[in-house]
């Protein structure tokens, strides 16, 4: 069982997250609480699992927030922000990013890491407002480091039958299973290139919970456990990393530059702000679809919490 895992118990209230290691300071600690109960999976899967009541509250791709929503494409439930936590950066990400054999500007298809919808809109915003380029995705197994298309017997059409001309990798993989320097000599973090477009913040996944059930018991007690402990994670973020570097297979001083300095985990008006910014500009891509939501949901005032408004 991993670090964060935890038997079924009564009614605790179910987290999904994930395990990379940008979310160590979120979840470290939340194992130990009696109430909660902590689901693994990757980002992608989270909110389908709130929306379908296999988890409570999750740690939500932004994207995965709208998309799907009642009346927009992949039907189901809306879900609500709850601003007690966030993974978001202020600047360069590290672990999101463009590989790329030919000139950025020339990239005209994206394997994209299939692990996460708002990477790849992102993915999409920048390189239509930075080159003027309306990329085509190729969803990408980053493990298997293949088209997804070929896990049935497609035959590659790359010259090394592994690598394709320009992918999005996230999360860990960026760090522990990382391209060949040599093939891609063209590289963007995307998080500093969101800088260098809006001068914002940028807000890749928050907390958040089914459309209706913000202001329930079980939720408001939840959310308010989510705060205290990132609270106090805040104050041993190098504690944290000593202990969970390794089992990420990080280097420990690029883990104390990645936790420490780059991430951004607390959620106010300048993140609110991008956030709403980018599903606009998303949206104009149709990366939602027609009859999806308007843009993010956030729930109010929650007693207890420092970081609900």
């Amino acid at each position: 069982m991993g670090w964060g895992a935890t038997k079924n118990v009564g009614m605790r209230t179910r987290v999904a997250y994930v395990r990379y290691l940008n979310t160590a300071v979120l979840v470290e600690g939340l194992s130990m609480l009696p109430d909660l109960e902590l689901v693994p999976t990757v980002p992608s899967r989270i909110a389908g699992m709130v929306r379908a009541g296999e988890a409570d509250i999750g740690l939500v791709s932004l994207v995965d927030a709208v998309w799907g929503a009642k009346g927009g494409e992949g039907g189901g439930e809306g879900l609500v922000l709850l601003p007690v936590g966030m993974i978001g950066c202020d600047g360069p990400t590290l672990t999101v990013r463009v590989y790329s054999s030919v000139a950025l500007d020339r990239i005209t298809r994206l394997h994209a890491d299939t692990d996460s919808h708002t990477s790849v809109a992102l993915a999409r915003v920048v390189m239509r407002e930075r080159f003027g380029r309306d990329v085509v995705i190729e969803p990408f197994d980053a493990r298997e480091q293949m088209p997804v298309w070929l896990r049935s017997g497609g035959v590659s059409g790359h010259e090394d039958g592994r690598w394709p001309e320009a992918m999005l990798l996230i999360g860990d993989k960026v760090v522990t299973d990382s391209p060949p320097a040599v093939r891609y000599p063209y590289q963007m973090d995307l998080g500093e290139a969101w800088k260098g477009l809006t001068g914002e913040p940028f807000v890749y996944a928050m907390w958040a919970c089914r459309a209706g059930e913000e202001g329930s018991e079980r939720i408001v007690r939840a959310s308010g456990m989510l705060d205290r402990q990132l609270r106090h994670n805040m104050t041993r973020i190098d504690w944290i990393i000593t202990r969970r570097a390794g089992e990420h297979r990080w280097p420990l001083d690029l883990a104390r530059r990645y936790l420490g300095e780059l991430l951004r985990y607390s959620v106010g008006e300048r993140e609110r702000v991008s956030a709403a910014r980018f599903v606009e500009m998303a949206g104009r891509l149709g990366v939602f679809g027609p009859g999806a939501a308007a843009g993010l949901r956030w729930a109010g005032a929650v007693e207890g919490t420092s970081c609900l408004h």
